[in-house]
């Protein structure tokens, strides 16, 4: 699913994911990515709205063929990067997701014109605390998350992209109910909101670059 800016400004906004990205369950205005270009222009960075490249289900896989589909080839000032979930909850292994989210970064860098400063990604939230995680071994979901974004962690910070963590924040969610969507699974308007605010440093110094 390929959705385009509402709002076309001088730098170029990539936003690449799952559900997270495409914001299943909030409005469209309410989406991480979208708030994020909205709170960045009102620190007078003229950064436009994202063209979003994501679908709920998504694992690294997906994304990489979704990619090949879409036919990426325009530079951008900015691409950010959440992808995982989906690999932990079907049960694919670890080192899979790393083979394939080290291609996913590589081909993040091409797309921002080669500039690895100008790559940004966040770390995969912890769906267990939501009332749907209540269906699963909470505890060996949280971890097998934990590993997961060590990988993350481990293979942004080695390429010498962003990073920033949204897995705190999420895990927030087990006594601030508001954090939480409608549907029980997914983060709300408000807690990506807060991912946002995380990101602006990162982002703001990504594109001053």
């Amino acid at each position: 699913m390929v959705v385009q800016p509402v709002y076309v400004g001088k730098l170029r906004f990539l936003a690449l994911g799952d559900s997270y990205t495409i914001g299943e369950s909030v409005a469209s205005s309410e989406r991480w990515p979208m708030q994020l270009a909205a709170r960045v222009r009102g620190d007078g960075i003229d950064l436009s709205d994202p063209i979003i490249l994501a679908r709920t289900g998504w694992t690294t896989e997906d994304l990489l063929a979704g990619m090949d589909q879409a036919k990426l080839s325009d530079k951008f000032d900015l691409v950010m990067l959440l992808i995982g979930v989906n690999n932990q909850f079907q049960g694919r292994s670890e080192e899979e997701y790393r083979q394939q989210f080290s291609e996913l970064l590589k081909r993040a860098v091409g797309l921002a014109g080669g500039e690895v400063g100008q790559v940004v990604v966040l770390s995969i939230p912890d769906w267990s605390v939501m009332p749907f995680g209540r269906n699963f071994d909470a505890k060996r979901m949280s971890g097998e998350i934990d590993r997961f974004n060590a990988i993350c962690r481990e293979e942004t910070v080695g390429a010498g992209a962003g990073y920033v963590d949204v897995t705190a924040t999420s895990r927030g969610a087990t006594t601030r109910p508001e954090l939480i969507a409608g549907d029980g699974l997914h983060p709300s308007g408000e807690q990506y909101g807060e991912w946002a605010t995380a990101a602006m440093g990162v982002v703001k110094t990504a594109v001053a670059r």
